[in-house]
């Protein structure tokens, strides 16, 4: 490369490309202090540029660009090129790029003056920045490398679809564009009617765009729908779309009618610590209490993640007593200081093993209702410590837990649990030598309550599984089973138990089990008319031999994870139909059920049932768990889908005694292209949740509201059209007759706006608190954000 340093020289090199170059000719250019320096001629190759351009507009909303230097080269490239000698003047023309770095410049003419050092660019210009964002005029001015300009009638295509136009601009530094007479949206442009308003827009007297600082500010703004003003802003700020995070004041929300502390506003402040963590605070002022300050802390590190949130409060409600469904007296015990604290963290220690923590604790149910924390409704919140562990077809954990009551109306905290701690082991091994597998279980822990039974388990499950197949079609399943359980427990005539047992007890149990199974599927086609189909109908019969455990209860064993019995469809065929294995379901039983499904064009017919025959019977169990006598209730389950646009499946369990249904259950899905309507409906005979409270096993028996009736229904529907959608949905207790809550939406939502409506009726009470009513209106600007009321 030849070195050139005098202007005569450069008249002749520029004069003669333009006479012997009809192609496109690229240029490299060092500019210093507005002299010209080194010039050197290159590759001829039109494509560099175009790549240029969209490896620019691939960066929308990415800041890694390099920023303006005076010792960079700029570089040109034009169709046509030409010197005045007597004016210092270059001009470029046709199809002209002119690009130094990540700064990209493209235009139908270029004129650049070395002696004041400003170019001159007219017709189709356009300007990509480093981050993406692609400025549109028809005249610029520019100079100091670029970095001052001043332009006309600007069209800006930012981060996230985000455009601005205005009447003028001017670029100052290279780090500010101050545009007059903007209009900013996100919303896409009318491509047969560009001058058509689009669906929301920001309408300024003028738009300050800091690049350095990263926002836009707006001044003396209109918020236009459809081009028609409807809401007026003397100054707005918004962090610039390119930007992923930055510090600085959120939206504010503004809340009315609340029912414990009135009409309130929150204020958030965000900040971005660094690039790995951020903190936002978020002060409270309510009109019936006093405000509250609270913070969510959040970071990610290489091996692990932490997340730290938390309030405190001046509350100064003070509610009446009030009383639960047992007639109970219970007084509010949450106003004065308040506070809560939820943390959550995880680490890595190698690819194996991660542990954590899971903190969530607040000083009152009552503080957490009147401020609405984040988990109020829930009956406990809990908290954890663990470590665990994954291997190739293996699990372990050990975890210590602990509770908190929310619902006071039902939960003491004296009666919840201290896990300390919890170990469980989990193992799944590989097909062996006769075709088995064999795997392994193990819960064990040492659990503390202030008032109730406290024990200390080790429990143990092996289990081998057999499958093989026949030449008739039969597919059998052998399984060995053992569950082993021992105990060291005291205060047994407490909670939850209320066994006739004192002092401390050292027991434990082992319940071997042989299980053979068998499926019998007899498939076939059919044809009717132009409809082809199948059909399966499947005989499945279990045999089950165990010792009679008598459900453990005429031991001296706790209860910690089997209190509920569930025997429906899902459970017939399952060896153990307690939840977990400190009751175990023994003796000799048979369980027996047929299998049937039709399908056919899309359409399609399933069900299920069966029955389980018992020679022992497990005593005290509730009345209606369905395996009172030798002769068990009969399960059914039936799958119902005649078309696509319809389905429904159905579940009961009926008393073979007196046909008496113990229990039912339904739900339904019907839908079109924008309509849709779904339905569910639930029956028992009794309210099993009240079945422990209290002591079910006295003479008088259980809870009287576990003789109440369970009789529930839930409907709900839902539409949309085009950008507008709808729901509804109403669930009401038929037994009690009253509503259990009610509620719906309804919005519109499109490419750049959302607007969402919500509202939601509660008739049950939680801590004291009934018929609460909450009402949500959100509007969603996109790159500005959401505009919430809370009432």
């Amino acid at each position: 490369m030849r070195n050139y340093s005098s202007p005569s020289l450069f008249k002749k090199l520029t004069r003669k490309i333009a006479r012997k170059n009809k192609h496109k000719t690229l240029l490299l250019i060092s500019i210093f202090s507005g002299s010209i320096g080194t010039i050197g001629l290159l590759v001829d190759q039109s494509v560099f540029a175009q790549q240029q351009v969209q490896i620019a507009q691939s960066n929308i909303g990415k800041s890694s660009g390099t920023p303006f230097s005076e010792k960079e080269p700029i570089t040109f490239q034009a169709d046509n090129v030409s010197y005045n000698s007597k004016t210092g003047e270059v001009t470029w023309a046709g199809d002209v790029h002119i690009w130094q770095n990540d700064h990209i410049l493209r235009a139908d003419k270029v004129t650049y003056n070395r002696t004041t050092n400003i170019a001159t660019a007219s017709g189709n210009v356009s300007m990509v920045e480093p981050d993406g964002e692609i400025l549109f005029t028809q005249h610029v001015q520019l100079g100091d490398n670029m970095r001052e300009g001043v332009m006309d009638q600007v069209y800006a295509l930012l981060a996230d679809n985000g455009k601005l136009a205005a009447n003028g601009a001017r670029r100052t530094g290279g780090k500010v564009h101050d545009f007059s007479r903007s209009v900013y949206t996100a919303c896409p442009i009318c491509e047969k009617n560009p001058k058509k308003a689009p669906f929301w827009q920001l309408r300024s007297y003028q738009a300050i765009r800091d690049m350095e600082n990263q926002r836009i500010d707006f001044s003396d703004t209109f918020i236009d729908f459809f081009g028609v003003p409807v809401f007026y802003m003397p100054f707005f700020s918004i962090v610039d779309p390119s930007v992923k995070r930055q510090s600085g004041f959120l939206i504010p929300s503004i809340n009315f009618n609340s029912k414990y502390i009135g009409a309130y506003t929150t204020i958030p402040y965000y900040w971005a610590m660094n690039k790995w963590s951020d903190l936002t605070l978020s002060p409270l002022f309510a009109t019936k209490t006093g405000p509250q300050l609270s913070a969510i802390y959040r970071a990610r590190f290489n091996q692990g993640m932490l997340r730290v949130e938390g309030g405190v409060a001046d509350d100064t409600v003070d509610k009446d007593s009030w009383q639960n469904a047992w007639g109970n007296t219970l007084h509010s015990n949450g106003h004065g200081a308040q506070g809560y604290l939820f943390l959550k963290t995880e680490w890595s220690l190698n690819k194996n093993w991660r542990y954590g923590a899971n903190i969530n604790v607040a000083t009152s149910a009552d503080y957490m209702r009147d401020y609405r924390i984040n988990g109020y409704g829930q009956d406990t919140l809990s908290s954890n410590l663990y470590l665990e562990g994954f291997g190739e077809g293996a699990y372990s954990k050990v975890t210590m837990q602990a509770y908190q009551g929310l619902n006071r109306g039902v939960i003491n905290d004296s009666d919840l649990p201290f896990v300390l701690p919890r170990y469980t082991y989990s193992y799944f091994g590989q097909p062996d030598a006769l075709g088995g597998r064999f795997s392994f279980d193990t819960t064990n822990f040492i659990l503390y309550r202030p008032t109730g039974v406290n024990d200390q388990r080790g429990q143990a499950s092996l289990n081998w599984d057999r499958p093989f197949d026949t030449n008739i079609g039969q597919k059998w399943l052998v399984t060995l089973h053992v569950d082993s359980n021992i105990y060291n427990a005291s205060h047994l005539y407490q909670q939850p138990l209320y066994l006739n047992k004192y002092g401390s007890h050292f027991t434990g149990q082992a319940l071997p089990t042989l299980a053979v199974k068998m499926n019998w599927p007899f498939l076939r086609q059919f044809k009717l008319g132009n409809t082809t189909g199948t059909q399966v109908i499947e005989p499945i019969v279990q045999l089950i031999a165990a010792p009679h455990s008598k459900g453990g209860r005429n031991w001296a064993m706790p209860n910690e994870d089997s209190f509920a019995y569930e025997f429906s469809d899902t459970t017939l065929f399952a060896l153990n139909r307690f939840q977990g294995t400190d009751r175990l379901d023994g003796g000799a039983r048979a369980n027996v059920g047929i299998h049937g499904n039709w399908a056919w064009n899309g359409k399609q017919v399933d069900f299920l049932v069966g029955q389980s025959y018992q020679e022992h019977v497990t005593k005290n169990l509730p009345r209606n768990a369905g395996v009172n006598r030798h002769m068990s209730d009969v399960v059914a389950r039936l799958r119902f889908a005649p078309t696509q646009y319809f389905t429904t499946t159905a579940r009961t369990r009926v008393d073979p005694y007196s046909g008496d249904i113990t229990y039912g259950e339904g739900i339904f899905n019907a839908g079109f292209k924008h309509f849709g309507i779904n339905g569910g409906y639930i029956y028992e005979p009794v309210t099993p949740y009240y079945y422990y409270f209290g002591n079910p096993f006295t003479s008088t028996g259980p809870s009287k509201l576990y003789d109440q009736k369970t009789s529930e229904l839930t409907l709900g529907a839902s539409t949309d059209w085009e950008h507008w959608h709808a729901s509804a949905f109403g669930r009401r207790s038929l037994s009690r007759k009253q509503n259990v809550a009610i509620g719906g939406n309804a919005g519109y939502r499109n490419d750049c706006f959302s607007l969402d409506v919500i509202y939601l009726k509660q008739y049950t009470m939680i801590n004291g608190e009934q018929n609460s009513d909450t009402v949500l209106f959100m509007l969603t600007f996109k790159t500005l954000g959401t505009f919430g009321i809370n009432g």
